[in-house]
Formats: C-alpha cells, structure tokens, sequence
C-alpha cells in the first residue's frame, strides 16, 4: 500500500499540518454568529491573504441520507481520513430495517429470544430524530418488530437531547412517542417508558471524560434508583422548572408506578443500545459487557443479553453483539502513510482525541505503526465547557508548535475542539470567546509552521459556533412573542473552510477550480499531493493542481 512518488508535485521542505477547527462553519448570516462576531484577526488575515475555498461537511458529502442531515465529528473525521465516502450510521440502520436485514440477523434473534423466555427487552438511547447518534424512527420499527415477534414486555430509557435538536424540545418526542405506545400497548404487549434524563447529564459520556456521567445513568436505567414520576412528561416539566437547565442537562429520573420503578434492568432481561454512533455508546456499553471493571462501583452486574446497535470499536470489539455491521473504511490516508514511511502525529484534548485517531484511521483504535505514529492527548477539563471556553488550546498548541519545531514528523493534524463543545453549550458570548482564544493560537501556531517550511491546512469538520441562534426557513432569528430568541445547539448546515498557508506567495500549485462541490473527502489526497505523493485510485479528488511555470 505504498504511495507512489509524484511527478507533477514537488513535496514541502517541511511538515504538512492539517488544522481542524472543530464546529467552524461559514455562513453570510451574522445574527448569531459566533464566528463572524468574535475578533479574529490571524484568521482574518489568512482569509485576506492565502488561497482559500468552501468544503461541504454535511449530507451526502459525507455519507449520511440525505442533505437536510447535519455533519458531525465523527463522519467528518472519517472522510477526511478516509479519502472517500462511505455510508455512515444513519444510512446504514435504514437500509439494515427497510431490508429487514437487521431482524435477519444473529444479535436480533438472540436479544428477541432471551426477552421471549419471560424478561424484559429495554431499548436505551438518545431520543429525538437528530440523526447524529441516533433516530427515533429507529426505535419505533424495533419496538414494533419486537411486538411481531412475540416479546411481551418493552421499557424505553430515553436520553433527552437538546442538543442536536431543539435545546427544550423533548415533549416535541415524549407526547407523541406515549401516544405510539398507546396504539401498541395490549394484554400481550406492555411497554412503558421507564427512565430518562439529559444526556450531558447522565449515561452518554465519551473518550473516559467523566464516568460519574455513566454511573448516574447506570443508577437510573439499571436499579431504578432516583427521583420517582408518573410519566416522563411530569419529570421534564418538574425539572425544567426546578433547575432551570436545557434538555441536554436535565437530571436523571425514574418512571414510577405505586411506589415502585416500572423498568429496572434485571437478571434475564435483553437490552439494546439503540445509538448508532459510537464515541458516547462506548462506556455504557463496557458498563453492561465487562465483568472486570472498576470505573464505577455497579453492584450485581445483571445477566443480560446487551447488544448496542452498532460495534463502537471493531478493535477492542464494544459491544461483542451488535445489530448493524458499520461502515468499513478500507486503506485510509494514515494506512497508506505508514506503509510509505511517512512520520505522523495526531494531537487533541480528551473531547476530539478519538477523533483525530480512532474516526480518523477509519474506526480503528490503534496504530498503522507504533514506529511511524505518535498520539497525544492533551486531557480535558471536567467542568461546564461555558464556564471554560478557551479549553485546552493552548496547551494543545505549546506541545504541538514543539512536534513542529522537532522536525521529526512530516504530516500533523490537530482538533481544536472549542466551536464545537462551547457550540453545543447555546451559549453565545462563551462561543464568542471560545473563537478569540482558538484565533490567538493560530496566530501562535502559524508561523512555527512556516518556519519550519511547512503547509498549514485550515479546515474544519462542520459547523456550529457560526449558527447559535435558530433560524426559520428562511434563514431568520426566530423569536417569541416577546421578541427573544432562542438559543440552537446542535451543527449546521453550513460549509466549512479550507485555507492553504505557506511561505511562499506562488507555490508550485494552485486550488483546483475545477471539483464541481468539494468535501471533506477532498483533503486526504491533497495531503498526499503536498507531501509529494500521488493519491491512492479511488480516492477523491485532490483540492490542488500543479501551477504552471510563471
């Protein structure tokens, strides 16, 4: 898999560094824009004076159904080090049930035959129909399925979202998703929501950031221990009356009847991690799998048939049953490196490390070459990314500038995670600042790279920080009758940039005009092109093409 030499271009003198500003989109509209509102001026100045474009990071560009579907991390970092585009998660689940497929397979005949031998079958995810880690409808057809097959009791956990959707929309999906229930509900069928709350609050921890988040949800999903309600409706109101917090954020809470927990996790039962995403199924998923674990103290573990929607790490093989096999990302841009000789480096903090290596490297945890491969993570903070918002950039970029400087690695690549985590926060000014303290390192990374004859490729994954007000259909603010407006949370569908910055004012080439809606995808063979290479067959196009002589 060894890369072949270019003819046409000429590799750097120094390292090539791909900069991923992590949920920095690009949009005309100011309202709201963090991105556009915040003082920038080492961005402004790369903007003004290197040559830069536009990148689709949402949709078909990388993988999903459909273009009305938001980017995120996890798909963006796959096609940039993929090369290609392979059908992602959500796609992949609606193929897997409009074949039926799924109900054909091993993991489903096992979860359906346990919970038929008398236990409970308990589905567990984040509900709503954002689409980035998981879809209702996903839900509502197993739950279906299950009642076709003969299961005779159902408990839902729900984990309200507020985050990929709107920030206090989840009795937008409770009431209808009851009233779903009601039609299926029988003397043969029972099924009841029996736990939920936010999922920044309780379960759906990623990258070992904070395991309490996971031992409250495991306290709530599995024992039933928490504040009691009579419905899911009665605890969302009760709290977001009492704290004052978005979705996302809301406590954890029980679904109870005379007394007692309807749905607590039990010996015999059957569980499905219905998320089709992996970095925050991973944890909840070794929670229900391993027998040796010591991150929270559970108690008696339950004999349960789990199986997680999805294996979140085909490596270290989370969850060992799954329902859908995921996307197989062959020959990734990392791959072909290593069995070139190429040195690389990978660096974030704690939040996006696993993007830059696992989803990066095509959803492997490891190394291509423990020689050639050097990984860094920089660990997060444990605290509200609002009350925080620089995060850690500058201690990513002060041991990133001394990887530059070592001259030991020939292609870096960086997650500065602050437009998207405070993005995702719906706080405005701590985005704004999360934007003014990214822009300071830049204007401290930049030209370390430039000295050390490097290329710097400024891009990012999706956006979010350049949206956090909704918009209507038009591309409005939407406000209340008392003129406020609403605070999003979730990506956009927004292009995201791609800035090359050298040197040298007329390298030997120039942007390529000529890929009729670059992606993501595009990056990895310009990489390739900048060290000197020819790209891959079958990888997309490279951004750049060699310049004629002047």
């Amino acid at each position: 898999m060894k890369l072949e030499k270019s003819i046409r271009f000429q590799p750097t003198s120094g390292p090539v560094v791909t900069i991923v500003l992590d949920g920095v989109g690009l949009t005309s509209n100011h309202d709201g824009n963090a991105v556009h509102t915040a003082r920038t001026p080492n961005l402004d100045h790369l903007f003004a004076n290197h040559p830069w474009t536009r990148l689709r990071a949402h949709g078909t560009a990388v993988g999903l159904p459909s273009d009305e579907d938001m980017g995120n991390s996890e798909v963006g970092h796959n096609a940039m080090g993929a090369g290609r585009v392979f059908a992602q998660g959500a796609k992949l689940v609606n193929e897997s049930i409009e074949t039926g497929a799924m109900w054909k397979g091993q993991a489903w005949a096992e979860v359906i035959a346990n919970a038929k031998k008398g236990g409970a079958l308990h589905f567990l995810g984040l509900f709503s129909d954002g689409n980035v880690h998981s879809h209702v409808d996903h839900l509502k057809a197993m739950i279906q399925q299950a009642k076709t097959e003969g299961v005779k009791k159902v408990r839902v956990h729900i984990l309200l979202d507020g985050r990929d959707v709107g920030e206090t929309s989840a009795l937008d999906y409770v009431d209808p998703f009851e009233n779903f229930l009601s039609g299926l509900r029988s003397a043969e069928f029972d099924v009841k929501i029996a736990s939920g709350g936010g999922r920044m609050n309780i379960t759906m921890d990623r990258y070992e950031a904070d395991w309490s988040m996971v031992d409250r949800g495991w306290k709530i999903h599995v024992k039933g221990d928490g504040r009691m309600f009579e419905s899911a409706r009665a605890a969302i109101e009760t709290f977001r009356s009492e704290a004052k917090v978005i979705d996302q954020d809301l406590p954890g809470f029980v679904v109870s009847e005379n007394g007692k927990p309807v749905g607590p996790i039990v010996d015999g039962d059957s569980v499905v991690f219905f998320n089709f995403r992996g970095d925050r199924a991973i944890e909840i998923s070794r929670a229900f799998t391993e027998e040796k674990f010591d991150k929270f103290e559970r108690g008696a573990l339950p004999k349960v048939c789990y199986a997680g929607m999805m294996q979140y790490d085909g490596d270290l093989k989370i969850p060992p049953r799954f329902l859908v096999v995921p996307p197989a990302i062959s020959q990734p841009l990392a791959e072909y490196l290593a069995d070139t000789g190429v040195s690389q480096y990978a660096i974030s903090e704690t939040q996006k490390y696993g993007h830059v290596t696992y989803f990066w490297n095509g959803n492997r945890s490891g190394k291509f070459s423990d020689k050639l491969e050097t990984f860094v993570e920089i660990p997060s903070d444990v605290i509200p990314f609002e009350q925080r918002p620089w995060m850690k950039c500058a201690e990513i970029t002060d041991t990133l500038i001394e990887a530059v400087k070592s001259g030991k690695y020939q292609y870096l690549r960086v997650n500065y995670p602050n437009g998207d985590m405070v993005g995702h926060t719906g706080s405005f000014e701590a985005a704004v600042t999360s934007m003014q303290a990214l822009d300071l390192q830049l204007g401290r990374l930049i030209p370390a790279i430039i000295e050390a004859g490097g290329v710097a490729m400024i891009t990012a994954d999706h956006g979010n920080a350049d949206e956090m007000l909704e918009l209507d259909k038009k591309g409005h603010v939407k406000r209340d009758e008392h003129g406020n407006a609403k605070a999003k949370t979730s990506h956009t569908l927004n292009p995201v940039p791609f800035i090359l910055v050298t040197k040298d004012q007329y390298p030997g080439w120039k942007l390529e005009g000529d890929i009729e809606k670059p992606g993501l995808s595009n990056i990895a063979a310009t990489v390739c092109n900048l060290l000197g290479y020819e790209a891959p067959a079958g990888y997309d196009p490279s951004l750049i093409e060699p310049r004629a002589a002047l």
